[in-house]
């Protein structure tokens, strides 16, 4: 027994002294379940607030500036833009920058005094139903409330009866409100990222592992060379899944697709490309397939999290906010969703494009300066 209990505790030695010569399988044993609590603590909230909305009115009256002051208040509404100008607001729905616009017609103050019940229009991007659901939801109970305040004397009577107003909501994109419309051409994006990613920094690092590395490094090949030349077939992998996934949306799905098929496919090389240099980076880093995949996992987690696939991303705070904006997912599902839902022109996504190719550039030349330093 206590030969048994010896040979026991050389074993468990030798595993503690393996762990801790592998930091990075250390560090990450103890950084995901952090990052994990932080992300789902913080981050992750299914009844977003402080939306971005643009509001929309043609005349200025206390009531006007009761209604609008009260959906503040709510804290569901952020109102970025005001105007008189239905194209400009309509063009930030389109674009994304908001997700509602508030539109107050003229005469409403009169036509309310008169017992008219004028109406108040929501137009709400609905490309996320998750996002929209809970400020539209509200907003009649928010409004019927405040004019409370303003219906006192002669007008008491329009207080207490049914709402002096009408609320008109037109779900902008997606007007049924089905999950797959947003879940689906998102799939794209993620499944990208997954794959490439992983089968990138893998197949590299394997290279190592099985000693074909010094086949390589003996090549007359400069860094550039050799990256493009590991990266290229799996761009062929890429555009495989994508086929198969957008007909999967349209035959399986019925996901509508609205915009030029051009301008996706301009967003998807891109992304391909983003994703692959990153998976190369990952392999110059990485010693072993093992912790190639465990780095792909640790940019995973926060990349399906932070970028709007799954949460509402105008819901999550500021910091998170923030780091989303870095990730290539956040925008290639702009991109996506913006022109299969939307019908969103390459004018419309091209400053998501330019950040998909500068986060490209950066993990490119990263990847080359990586990849230098292992061939000294």
């Amino acid at each position: 027994m206590v030969s048994s209990l010896r040979r026991i505790w050389a074993v468990f030695t030798k595993e503690a002294v393996q762990m801790r010569r592998d930091r990075l399988t250390s560090a990450m044993m103890f950084v995901i379940p952090i990052v994990q609590l932080v992300l789902f603590g913080y981050a992750i909230n299914l009844n977003p607030r402080h939306l971005p909305a643009a509001l929309l009115v043609e005349e200025q009256t206390p009531v006007v500036r009761t209604i609008t002051q009260a959906l503040v208040t709510s804290e569901y509404y952020d109102f970025v833009m005001q105007t008189d100008d239905p194209r400009a607001s309509q063009e930030l729905l389109a674009r994304g920058k908001v997700s509602f616009v508030v539109s107050i017609p003229s005469g409403f103050t009169r036509d309310l005094v008169r017992g008219e019940h004028p109406q108040i229009l929501i137009e709400a991007d609905a490309s996320d139903p998750a996002a929209a659901s809970g400020a539209v939801r509200n907003a009649r109970a928010i409004i019927e409330q405040a004019l409370r305040h303003d219906l006192k004397g002669p007008l008491s009577g329009l207080a207490t009866g049914p709402p002096a107003f009408d609320l008109v909501v037109h779900s902008k994109y997606n007007p049924e409100a089905k999950t797959s419309y947003n879940i689906v051409p998102g799939l794209l994006g993620v499944i990208l990222t997954m794959t490439l990613v992983m089968i990138t920094a893998v197949a590299v690092t394997r290279e190592v592992e099985q000693g074909t590395m010094e086949n390589l490094l003996a090549m007359p090949a400069r860094p550039a060379e050799v990256m493009l030349g590991k990266i290229l077939p799996y761009v062929v992998v890429g555009s495989v899944q994508t086929i198969v996934i957008l007909t999967a949306a349209r035959l399986m799905f019925d996901v509508p697709f609205m915009g030029e098929l051009w301008v996706l496919l301009i967003g998807v090389a891109i992304f391909v490309v983003a994703n692959l240099s990153l998976g190369f980076t990952f392999s110059t880093v990485a010693k072993s397939q093992m912790q190639a995949m465990q780095l792909t996992f640790f940019y995973f987690l926060p990349s399906i999290l932070l970028s709007g696939f799954m949460f509402p991303f105008r819901g999550m705070p500021g910091w998170a906010q923030a780091i989303g904006e870095v990730l290539p997912l956040t925008h290639f599902l702009r991109i996506v969703r913006g022109v299969m839902l939307k019908s969103a022109t390459f004018a419309q996504v091209q400053a998501e494009m330019a950040a998909l190719c500068l986060f490209t550039a950066f993990v490119m030349a990263l990847a080359l300066m990586r990849y230098r330093r292992t061939l000294d």
